[in-house]
């Protein structure tokens, strides 16, 4: 595809290299050589106001030329069933998709001033995607698909790559164990603070610890064929919402040794290290030590989903991570980038693609059970209706889930049946009615 523009700029390549490398699998290439332009006979498009024999003309808004943060008028409209934005009257396409999904991918809101949550972080309410009320859709996959028939049938003869749908498990493990390993004082404290004929029956060996779901998870990937990944808190310093198992423990070494066998084992950075320079490396350090430092830890996701723009990748990204596991919100689910594939992250202050690939997820079992105050059975259908919109856009359908809540302990009782439920509908990839 032959793309001519005024002016080439870092975030022009960036989206041209999304959308037509990366999601349609063709090659892309931009001049602003009119005469070159013109004379080519392949599939092209002209992006620009310059009056063309293209026979697809996409005009463009200022955005993907400015090279400036600043607030952008965003009017959205409905466009074939859906919500579009950047309309764009006499083109070829309704509306600037260069341009929206540029927005919606490189986080642009999340730059400007806004309202910061309970936590520190970006508040779901401030999103477009939310206020517009497209927040549990997939709507670059949409809107993608609509550009590539588009695009078929002006240049039938172009053939684009298939994108198939896929399910990725993820756990968070912030605590593993309930009783379990905490260290002789914090387990003694624990006794006679809130003494009970459980945790008695833990630490003596008795009884199964309330959050340890690991083998009834083991049983379901093995039986199902699925290729998870585990995120493990290893803050050394205990605090307000850093409280995972003593890092001494040696039970925690063998839990994640034995995981790291089996699966892709990821770092879930503490809530401290956002704060405090040389956290993030110490605590990847150790959980790269239980491995005797291979496989490398390249994966992570934010401890409660804290990360702002840039410092948090840009730290992630000085630490060796290549793989991001965190582009939700912790407070609803829904599509917090409005895709449901992976792509890289744009630096918007140092104008340049990174190698930081981000793979957003759409569900969180605690954002239901906490924020959302559903039952197990709500969760489930919530649950069918992500996996649904994945799999008609051909999506990735990435979940969360912790050990706490499928470990099976009264408040959440139901919670591992149900997943079980999920897990072998996804596996017989049919949707019931």
């Amino acid at each position: 595809m032959l793309v001519y523009v005024d002016n080439i700029t870092p975030r022009l390549q960036y989206t041209c290299a999304f959308i037509f490398e990366k999601y349609l699998g063709i090659s892309y290439s931009l001049t602003n050589n009119l005469q070159y332009f013109e004379e080519t006979n392949t599939p092209k498009i002209n992006y620009s106001v310059s009056p063309t024999r293209c026979r697809y003309t996409l005009l463009p808004v200022p955005l993907l030329f400015e090279n400036l943060i600043r607030e952008q008028e965003i009017i959205c409209f409905e466009n074939d069933g859906y919500k579009a934005f950047f309309k764009t009257p006499d083109s070829r396409f309704a509306f600037d998709i260069f341009a929206a999904t540029f927005y919606l991918l490189s986080r642009y809101e999340e730059y400007l001033p806004h309202k910061k949550d309970l936590y520190g972080r970006y508040a779901h309410e401030n999103s477009i995607a939310f206020k517009e009320d497209f927040l549990q859709q997939p709507l670059v996959n949409i809107w993608l698909i609509k550009f590539s028939n588009s695009l078929k049938e002006v240049y039938p003869e172009l053939e684009f790559k298939k994108n198939f749908y896929a399910f990725l498990p993820t756990y968070d493990i912030d605590i593993a164990w309930s009783f379990k390993n905490k260290g002789f004082l914090r387990d003694f404290g624990g006794l006679l603070l809130r003494p009970s004929l459980e945790r008695i029956a833990v630490l003596q060996g008795k009884k199964r610890d309330p959050y340890d779901c690991f083998e009834l998870l083991h049983r379901l990937h093995n039986d199902f064929l699925l290729d998870p990944i585990y995120f493990f808190l290893a803050a050394g310093n205990r605090g307000r919402y850093d409280k995972n198992s003593s890092l001494s423990s040696e039970d925690l070494k063998s839990l994640i040794k034995d995981h790291a066998d089996k699966y892709t084992i990821g770092i879930h950075p503490s809530w401290k290290s956002n704060d405090e320079n040389g956290l993030l490396e110490k605590e990847k350090d150790y959980l790269s030590a239980q491995l005797g430092g291979k496989p490398e830890i390249t994966s992570s996701r934010q401890h409660y989903l804290k990360f702002n723009l840039p410092e948090t990748f840009s730290r992630l990204i000085a630490a060796g991570i290549k793989n991001e596991y965190s582009m939700g919100y912790g407070t609803v689910n829904g599509f917090r980038a409005s895709i449901a594939s992976s792509f890289y992250w744009y630096d918007l202050q140092k104008e340049r693609q990174t190698e930081l690939e981000l793979h957003p997820f759409c569900f969180m079992d605690a954002t239901c059970a906490f924020q959302q105050g559903q039952s197990s059975t709500e969760a489930y259908a919530e649950l069918l209706y992500y996996y649904s919109v994945c799999k008609e856009v051909d999506g990735r359908l990435i979940t969360i889930f912790h050990n706490n809540i499928l470990g099976g302990n009264e408040r959440f009782k139901d919670w591992p049946a149900m997943y079980k439920r999920f897990i072998s509908v996804v596996a017989g990839d049919t949707i019931p009615s």
